[in-house]
């Protein structure tokens, strides 16, 4: 395909199955940053939710289609690039809308602000696109649309006051102001405006979420407090039970005869494990976080490890789109610790800094560094190597609830295959009707040793009465505990 320069609304079409985005600026004193960024468009001209909007805080779209390549300098030319892969574009997307945004100045201020258009691979030059500006903070530099079957290129150059908030609205994403999270990190190379508001498609249903950084900083859970004295009428309690008010502190003692029930029905009284739990906090659980199902799914679960673990206390995890340790579930914290750290996942599409949010309590996560996209394989990433890292004497049973929306197979597979010669039990529970992929086909997957994981769903998990929950939860664990030990793997 030969070059062409493109004049504003010109269009042309795309005769290579992959192709790369690149905005072209001079260096300059003083100026502006310059991000790109793109937005994924269905037939009604509208984001589908927030996964279709793919910049600096969100490098890769969920289909891998849309990537974010970032920023290079050579001989005093800035570039930044994204790429996209016509053939990996899911169906109901039909345009992917190519924006350019102004971070601490307006566009006026740069000098040979360009978009070239080349070949997947960066090598060819498929056309160029040179753009006149004045006060836009933000720009439509060009889009890439479907056409009668056929994709084509053309350049838009429409500029916007309102920097990429604007664009982003027009596109159906709502903007929600936070101008006490911003700072200005150093190692920007040009100057950086004292605030950048968080974005959230109107479709999604959760408050606007942040992908994380890679490790998020987690404090230490505050020491327990001294034990108080029972009741001399009541029966002796331990692990902190007794510092539960009175009504959980009942629920808690039933539900544990309960889960020693569902162990007898499998002749495993006496078992012992360490419990871990793991929450999912993607931007589809919002509902379930609202409605205080998920912090009765915990404080149902900590019953189990109250009745199996020797010290009542739960590791804890929470995923999206990166997973981060929570602080330990210890039984007599269960108030505060539903209160401070049974959260949903957000995202704050602008923010650069990895200060933490304001109001944040000692031992919570940032919560926009978790995200709101599915990915469990970190998740169980990070359980398998704390398992690895910190051995016991008792096998490790992991609680996994998810509502679905699993796409990860193959990495998913690969880290339960692998965890199949560790002492870990994995018990997935799906939130309602979804794809659960692999998780949900697991116990057909042939070429394991043992199996080591269990699966089943429930529509609503609130209306399952305890000792059902604890039947289904409990079911194929002293079976593993059993053919593990045979395998030498306990």
């Amino acid at each position: 395909m030969t070059a062409r320069s493109l004049s504003k609304g010109a269009n042309l079409p795309v005769d290579v199955p992959d192709v790369r985005v690149e905005l072209r600026w001079a260096e300059g004193a003083g100026g502006p940053d310059i991000d790109a960024s793109a937005l994924l468009l269905a037939q009604d001209g509208r984001v589908r939710d927030d996964r279709d909007f793919v910049f600096y805080n969100q490098p890769l779209h969920a289909s891998g289609a849309v990537r974010h390549l970032g920023k290079r300098r050579e001989a005093g030319v800035w570039t930044d690039t994204v790429q996209v892969d016509l053939r990996s574009l899911e169906g109901a997307i039909t345009r992917v809308v190519l924006c350019a945004s102004a971070d601490g100045g307006t566009f006026g201020q740069v000098t040979g602000l360009t978009l070239r258009l080349l070949g997947g691979d960066g090598s060819s030059e498929v056309a160029r696109f040179e753009m006149q500006a004045d006060a836009e903070t933000a720009f439509i530099a060009g889009e890439l649309y479907l056409r009668e079957g056929r994709w084509k290129f053309r350049a838009v150059g429409q500029g916007y006051a309102s920097g990429l908030a604007g664009v982003a609205t027009d596109f159906g994403i709502t903007v929600d102001d936070e101008p006490e999270q911003a700072v200005t990190p150093p190692s920007r190379p040009a100057a950086t405006p004292p605030h950048r508001p968080a974005v959230t498609p109107s479709a999604a249903a959760s408050p606007a979420v942040t992908p994380r950084p890679t490790t998020p900083p987690v404090s230490a859970p505050p020491a327990p407090a001294p034990p108080t004295t029972a009741p001399p009428s009541g029966p002796r309690l331990t692990k902190g039970e007794e510092r539960l008010p009175v009504d959980m502190r009942k629920r808690l003692s039933l539900r544990k005869e309960q889960v020693a029930v569902s162990l007898s029905k499998r002749g495993a009284v006496g078992i012992s494990a360490r419990v871990v739990l793991v929450l999912d906090a993607s931007g589809s659980m919002a509902f379930l976080y609202s409605r205080g199902v998920v912090a009765d799914v915990v404080e149902r679960m900590a019953a189990v490890a109250a009745e199996l673990d020797d010290d009542g206390e739960m590791q804890a995890w929470t995923f999206a789109s990166d997973a981060a340790r929570l602080p330990d579930l210890r039984l007599g914290e269960l108030p505060e610790w539903l209160r401070l750290h049974v959260r949903v996942g957000e995202i704050s599409l602008f923010r650069r800094s990895k200060k933490p949010r304001k109001g944040m309590e000692p031992g919570q996560v940032d919560m926009r560094s978790v995200g709101i996209q599915n990915e469990e394989q970190k998740a169980i990433a990070q359980v398998r190597s704390y398992v690895r890292e910190n051995p016991a004497a008792a096998p490790t049973l992991v609680l996994f609830f998810s509502d679905g929306g699993v796409y990860r197979d193959a990495a998913i597979e690969q880290e339960l295959r692998a965890a199949v010669e560790e002492p870990i039990f994995w018990q997935f529970v799906g939130l309602g009707r979804s794809n659960y992929g692999v998780l949900e086909r697991f116990d057909t997957l042939p070429g394991r040793r043992v199996d080591n994981v269990g699966f089943f769903s429930v529509d609503d998990i609130s209306t399952l009465p305890d000792q059902e929950l604890y039947d289904r939860l409990l079911s194929e664990f002293p079976s593993w505990i059993t053919a593990a030990g045979r395998a030498g793997i306990l």
